[in-house]
C-alpha cells in the first residue's frame, strides 16, 4: 500500500527524532567521560530533542528528501565538544567520534527487534509497528554509514584525524570548513547515493538476518 507523504511523516518523525537525540546525546556523554564538560555545561547531554533539533537539518530537509523519495538526509544541531579539554584530545576523539554511529547501530537493532514484535502484535497496530521499525533501521543505518565518512566534520572524519599522524591530520582537518558544502554537492548530484548505497544495504542485510 502506497503511503501519503502526512502518512511518511508519521512514520518517520519518531525514528528520526530517536536517532539524532541519541546520536548527539551519545557524544556528549563519552566526551564527558573523557574530560570535557562543555556539552554537560549546555545541557546537551539529554535525550529531550528539542535540545538537538536543527529547523533546516532535522526538519524540513528529512521530509524533503523523504518526500522525493532519495536517500534520507539531514542533521542535528551539533554537540559543542573541545577536544583540548579531553585527557588524550587525539586519542579520546575517536571514541567521542565513534559514540554517535555506534549508537545508530545499536537503535538499528532495535527497531528490527520492533519489526520482529511487529509479526505477533495485535493486528490494530501490527503493520504500523512494522512500517515504523522499518523506518527506524532505515534511519539508522543511513545516519551510522553517512557519518562514517572519512569527511571532516563527519565523525568518520574526526576518526581519520585521529588515526592519522600530524603532518597528515592537521591539513585533512581543515577541509571541514567545506564540508557540508561537500556533502550537499553530492547529494543533489547523486553521487552520495552511489557510494552510500551498497554500505547501507549490507549492514541492513546483516542486521535484519541476524535479530529480525
Amino acid at each position: 500500500m502506497e503511503l501519503s507523504l502526512i502518512q511518511k511523516i508519521v512514520i518517520y518523525a519518531l525514528p528520526i527524532l530517536f536517532a539524532i537525540t541519541v546520536h548527539e546525546a551519545a557524544h556528549g556523554y563519552v566526551a564527558k567521560y573523557f574530560g570535557d564538560m562543555t556539552a554537560y555545561n549546555e545541557g546537551r547531554i539529554t535525550l529531550n530533542p528539542i535540545k538537538h533539533i536543527d529547523p533546516f537539518g532535522t526538519i524540513l530537509l528529512p521530509a524533503l528528501t523523504i518526500a522525493l523519495g532519495g536517500i534520507l538526509f539531514g542533521w542535528a544541531k551539533p554537540v559543542p565538544v573541545n577536544f583540548d579539554r579531553l585527557r588524550n584530545p587525539k586519542k579520546d576523539m575517536l571514541w567521542v567520534a565513534a559514540a554517535g554511529p555506534a549508537s545508530n547501530f545499536l537503535m538499528a537493532i532495535f527497531w528490527a527487534l520492533v519489526i520482529k514484535f511487529s509479526i505477533s502484535a495485535p493486528e490494530a497496530i501490527a503493520y504500523p509497528l512494522a512500517l515504523m521499525g522499518k523506518a527506524g533501521m532505515s534511519i539508522n543505518i543511513v545516519l551510522m554509514v553517512l557519518n562514517l565518512l572519512p569527511l571532516p566534520p563527519l565523525d568518520g572524519g574526526r576518526i581519520a584525524i585521529s588515526l592519522l599522524p600530524n603532518h597528515l591530520a592537521q591539513p585533512f582537518a581543515q577541509l571541514e570548513r567545506y564540508g557540508f558544502i561537500i556533502l550537499i554537492v553530492l547529494l543533489f548530484t547523486g553521487v552520495l547515493g552511489r557510494v552510500l548505497d551498497p554500505f547501507v544495504n549490507a549492514v541492513y542485510s546483516l542486521i535484519f538476518s541476524v535479530f529480525a
